[in-house]
């Protein structure tokens, strides 16, 4: 039979691989992964994180198979017809991932494969379900969570596909880029060594142990899931970033724990709200490919928030003066990543108290978070600064203070983060300052910046300018 190219994008896996199977069942494969100019643009902290869940998956590959990922640089349509044409593959297989960039690509290479023996195949598993499955009564997309999350629940995630038991390698592949010589985030700078000291494993073994940890302490999530200072939520937003667990096993999974231990039910469901809720998002960007660039809500557009400057430039460098959010920000640094409640605070004193546009710290988060997510990004942005669907009221600001007192009672967060915050000396908190990029200039020991009645000030500025924004806006 003839050959068959899998091409890859962010579904590291074996598990609930629907391209994989496909093209395993036809016959030979050549797995592909490209570097073409939609993964230049991503984020360098994502770029990092993604070359770690290759060289897992590659590793993987090898010892079960004994195939290889072949890794080459360059656009879907220049590339891929003249390799299918080269070793005779007839399909192109390949995994929905609904980015904007990526279905551009999928597009011209369809476009390019016109004319010849190969067709692109694309596979659903991103997605719990696909878009064209929840519609609401008249046709159109959910835009608001709750009827959103009850019309998924009522017909249900599709089923995960079967792992493939066997894969029969090409034989004498073309040869391309070593995986684990490759350089995809060469602008991170000192941030690297400080990642690699705090990053979690990658791959798909390592994404099923962590969902197994997390599902024996299920039980606690729904009460715990919003303190950072505790190890209660899964830890598995990167893992999901980067296909090595699907959200169709993943839900299979945690819903068959659910069943066998009613002590951790109501955790789980409060899990698999989460979920629905990166489903939520997804929909929401390919109903609207521009969530990212444009408010949500067409009226906003004329918000006046404020531009780049000396506030912005001391939030990216989480010296703000507020210790939540400098902590918040110096763990995603450190890191890559950041406790979803901390992230809440930290889009909220930015969009709210500096009125700074949401837009630029979405393009900040981007470029920093290893679990970064194009839609759970420009959604969670546009829903704390109010311009996005269902999104919170602009007059809901968050107060870093009284979040701080609820969900960092004793500040074992903030003294994880903040050195010098209640005397904090550890290596966490140091690490900060090993990360930072040459021209970033900080102190050394954090500084509260806060001043008396600051707080309440900044709300009061956001109110202000959000009311003279409703008055001058046009009206139905």
């Amino acid at each position: 039979m003839p050959p068959s190219i899998l091409w890859l994008c962010r579904d590291f896996r074996f598990r609930d691989n629907a391209a994989l199977a496909a093209a395993a069942k036809a016959g030979p494969v050549l797995p592909v992964f490209l570097i073409d100019a939609a993964l230049r643009a991503q984020g360098a902290a994502s770029r990092w994180r993604l070359q770690r869940a290759l060289l897992a998956f590659d590793a993987e590959l090898r010892r079960r198979h004994g195939a290889a990922v072949l890794v080459l640089e360059g656009e879907p349509e220049a590339i891929l017809p003249a390799l299918a044409a080269r070793i005779g593959a007839q399909t192109v297989h390949r995994n929905d991932w609904p980015e904007p960039a990526t279905l551009a690509a999928q597009q011209r290479l369809g476009r390019a494969l016109a004319g010849t023996p190969a067709r692109l195949v694309l596979h659903p598993g991103h997605l719990l379900a696909h878009p064209r499955a929840l519609r609401t009564g008249s046709g159109g997309a959910y835009r608001v969570f709750t009827p959103f999350a009850r019309a998924l629940r009522a017909i249900g995630p599709d089923r995960p596909v079967a792992e493939t038991a066997r894969l029969a390698p090409l034989a004498d592949p073309p040869q391309g880029l070593a995986p684990d010589r490759l350089e995809l985030a060469p602008d991170l700078h000192r941030g690297r060594a400080v990642l690699e000291r705090h990053a979690l494993p990658a791959g798909e073994a390592a994404a099923l142990a962590r969902l197994g940890a997390f599902l024996d302490r299920a039980a606690d999530y729904a009460a715990q899931r919003d303190r950072p200072d505790l190890a209660a939520t899964s830890g598995l937003s990167e893992h999901l970033a980067m296909g090595e667990i699907g959200p169709r096993d993943l839900w299979a999974m945690a819903s068959a724990r659910a069943q066998a231990d009613a002590a951790a039910g109501a955790g789980i469901a409060a899990f698999l709200t989460e979920l629905i809720w990166r489903e939520f998002a997804w929909h929401l960007l390919v109903e609207f490919p521009r969530l990212a660039q444009r408010p949500w809500r067409p009226e906003w557009a004329d918000f006046p928030w404020q531009g780049d400057g000396a506030a912005l430039t001391r939030w990216r460098r989480a010296e703000t003066g507020i210790a939540l959010v400098d902590a918040g920000l110096r763990e995603m640094r450190v890191t890559g990543r950041m406790h979803n409640r901390v992230r809440m605070v930290a889009a909220s004193w930015l969009t709210k108290h500096l009125l700074a546009d949401w837009r630029l710290g979405l393009a900040h988060f981007a470029d920093s978070l290893t679990d970064w997510d194009p839609a759970a990004n420009a959604m969670n942005w546009q829903w704390v600064a109010g311009c996005g669907p269902d999104a919170a009221p602009f007059f809901r600001i968050f107060n870093p203070e009284r979040q701080a007192a609820q969900f960092d009672p004793q500040g074992r967060y903030r003294r994880r983060w903040l050195l010098g915050w209640q005397g904090a000396k550890g290596e966490e908190a140091r690490a900060y300052l090993d990360s930072l990029p040459p021209g970033w200039e900080v102190a050394r020991a954090w500084q509260d910046r806060a001043t008396p009645g600051g707080l309440a000030q900044g709300r009061a500025r956001a109110l202000k300018a959000h009311a003279a924004f409703r008055r001058q806006a046009p009206g139905p």
